[in-house]
């Protein structure tokens, strides 16, 4: 059985990703009480994703690791990303909500066999760029810790020499990293995340991210080329529209790749697509209040920026927001023009969340919970290959092999 420690759990997206994937959690981890109150409602409703979850509600800071018992095969966590989001107040290094010194020091409390560490793209902005290196320069050297006067910047220098110098002894780790596009593993929506993985120096590991298997060309020849993407959802032929200039000139090449038997990539998930099964809250209310999590939320209106997101194309990234989100986001666009905004449970859809999770609290307390989460799928995807790879290991050591290469 594979361990797990879960911090900055939020409403359990990253977490839910690792329990399909086989690990159990010894420690669950967060903050936030609405949060949490979304977890511990969904363990009273006997989820079996979180049902047996041992949640923390604290900081992650405070919390007795020396508690947990036996060893932990994975860290993973999402800390806070306001210091580094694109809308945020880029404050990094200087936000007091930076949390990832604090994950550094659980990995190195824990000693874990690897870590997944999840945060926003703009992470990756050139204004952070030692930052970001230095942030993997811990992970990579956990043991080398920042002293009590020492200036991040100097510990960066000093991480550095470590590194050139190529020593790598006490507790070390190869780290990877990647911008993931959730569309691309098959989630209806076009986020973007930064991935940091990193396995312990001495499982000897040689581990990549796993291969995109959706893409908007595949779309494209479902809509343009075949047409199954409208036959599917029963789109008659004279409301189907034209293909945006930005594509028609290539539909030719679409053609052909569409016959390439080397690439298997399936169509990227539309909202319509997340949205099949569901009654639309604004035109058939009665029905919406069937199901949990699924009332409409008047006064949408979209301007110049936040212009919601197409029927049928990905959704824009969901937002959180700390004082709410701008009125056009987190807003369906039907063909005509007209939309409302998505409710909670479409909202968690898009998130590729269970529909028998439940949310608790407000929409707008939802949705900043589903604007901070990790896509369930796309964590099953990342955590199920770090899954393999530790499971290989473990049978090439019972096997006497040594360490497994890939």
């Amino acid at each position: 059985m594979l361990t797990s420690v879960e911090l900055f759990a939020g409403a359990g997206g990253l977490g839910m990703g690792l329990s399909l994937a086989g690990f159990k959690h010894r420690a669950v981890v967060e903050w936030d009480r609405w949060a949490c109150d979304t977890i511990r409602e969904n363990q009273t409703r006997g989820h079996p994703l979180v049902a047996d979850w041992p949640l923390h509600e604290g900081d992650v800071r405070t919390f007795d690791y020396a508690s947990i018992q036996g060893p932990i095969d994975v860290v993973a966590g999402g800390p806070p990303c306001q210091p580094f989001s694109l809308g945020g107040k880029h404050g990094a290094y200087n936000d007091e909500r930076d949390m990832f010194p604090a994950a550094v020091e659980v990995v190195r409390q824990l000693r874990p066999r690897a870590f997944i560490v999840e945060n926003v793209k703009g992470l990756l902005r050139e204004s952070f760029a030692n930052y970001f290196a230095y942030i993997t320069l811990r992970l990579e050297f956990p043991e080398i810790v920042r002293r009590t006067d020492e200036a991040w910047e100097a510990h960066l220098r000093r991480l550095q020499r470590h590194k050139t110098s190529g020593r790598r002894t006490g507790l070390t780790y190869n780290v990877v990293f990647q911008l993931l596009n959730a569309a691309d593993y098959g989630v209806p929506q076009q986020r973007e995340r930064v991935f940091i993985v990193g396995f312990r120096d001495d499982l000897g590991v040689r581990w990549s991210f796993p291969k995109d298997t959706h893409s908007r060309d595949a779309l494209a020849v479902e809509k343009w080329v075949t047409g199954e993407y409208w036959d599917r959802h029963r789109v008659a032929k004279a409301a189907r529209g034209a293909p945006p200039a930005s594509i028609a000139a290539s539909l030719s090449a679409l053609r052909q790749r569409n016959l390439r038997p080397n690439d298997e990539r399936r169509a990227w998930r539309t909202v319509r697509d997340a949205l099949v099964g569901l009654p639309d809250p604004e035109k058939d209310p009665r029905a919406a209040s069937l199901i949990r999590d699924h009332r409409f939320q008047p006064g949408v209106k979209f301007y110049k920026g936040h212009t919601g997101s197409p029927l049928d194309m990905p959704a824009k990234a969901l937002k959180a927001g700390d004082h709410g989100v701008p009125g056009g986001e987190n807003a369906l666009v039907r063909p005509d023009g007209s939309g409302r905004y998505f409710t909670a449970r479409e909202a968690a859809r898009l998130q590729t969340f269970p529909d028998a999770y439940v949310l608790h609290g407000s929409w707008s307390e939802v949705m900043r919970q589903l604007g901070n989460a990790v896509p369930v799928s796309l964590a099953h995807v990342v955590a199920a290959s770090v899954a393999r790879k530790l499971t290989e290991w473990d049978f090439a050591a019972l096997a006497g092999n040594g360490p497994a290469q890939a």
